[in-house]
């Protein structure tokens, strides 16, 4: 069994994930055989941070006794582990080709939900003078993006070949949150990350458009391996209803 990322319960600090307990027969809607709430896991692509985590806590108050674990990371890294078993009922990811990834672990067709597009930010000053995507080949700007294996990683090595940039970032960060970390923090000049990130992060970035809007799919299926998969089924249904579709476009992400 593949290591599972670190869980970001909803209201409290990181914790191991821990293999859920399977839901008896003739248990109420928040309830198992046992009479403890019931868990539903939501693997989801960092960008979808904050739009999942105000979806998660609406799922719960509809939902008495559910609780929802929120495992944020990597598409890539959830859709591999989710193909080997990792537990898991609901699995988002940033783009379709990691979704593909997931294999026979999906256990419906994915269906698109939103999209997303590739930005240029750097630290609210700008202290480096970073004008485009052309000034990262200058040898005194830093910039960063996410690992190759990641969406944005895959939009901004796009949009370097596309802008002729050939210096290398300074470094590769796992997924968008880290990259656009490392830019918010000063810790570097420049970076590429999706508009929501960047507006999320508001008054800490200034954020520059490309001159070719790079757009990414967002993609959700249930999985197979799921232990909850009527609530499951019902999370998506939230994620693809007029509030699930609110909460995203106020959030930035575009329409399929």
């Amino acid at each position: 069994m593949p290591l599972v990322p670190t869980r970001r319960p909803l209201g409290t600090g990181l914790a191991a994930l821990a293999v859920l307990p399977l839901a008896a027969c003739g248990a109420d809607a928040g309830t198992a055989g046992d009479g403890s709430a019931r868990t539903l896991t939501v693997l989801a692509a960092a960008s979808l941070t904050g739009t999942f985590t105000e979806l998660a806590e609406r799922f719960e108050a509809e939902h008495e006794g559910v609780r929802v674990d929120l495992v944020l990371d990597s598409s890539g890294t959830l859709a591999d582990q989710a193909a080997q078993g990792a537990p898991g009922d609901v699995l988002a990811t940033a783009d379709t080709a990691s979704m593909e990834r997931a294999g026979d672990a999906r256990a419906d067709d994915p269906v698109v939900f939103a999209t997303n597009e590739l930005v240029l930010v750097t630290p609210a000053g700008n202290a480096a003078g970073v004008e485009g995507l052309a000034s990262l080949d200058d040898d005194d700007v830093t910039y960063v993006v996410c690992v190759e294996t990641a969406p944005c990683g895959a939009l901004a090595e796009q949009a370097l070949t596309d802008a002729g940039v050939t210096r290398e970032p300074a470094s590769l960060e796992r997924d968008v949150k880290a990259t656009l970390a490392r830019v918010s923090e000063d810790e570097a000049d420049a970076g590429l990350v999706y508009r929501t990130d960047a507006l999320a992060a508001g008054a800490d970035v200034a954020t520059l458009d490309l001159p070719t809007s790079l757009v990414t799919d967002y993609p959700v299926t249930t999985l197979a391996q799921g232990a909850e998969p009527g609530l499951a089924a019902e999370f998506v249904d939230l994620l693809l209803s007029e509030a699930g579709a609110d909460v995203l476009a106020a959030a930035g992400f575009g329409t399929p």
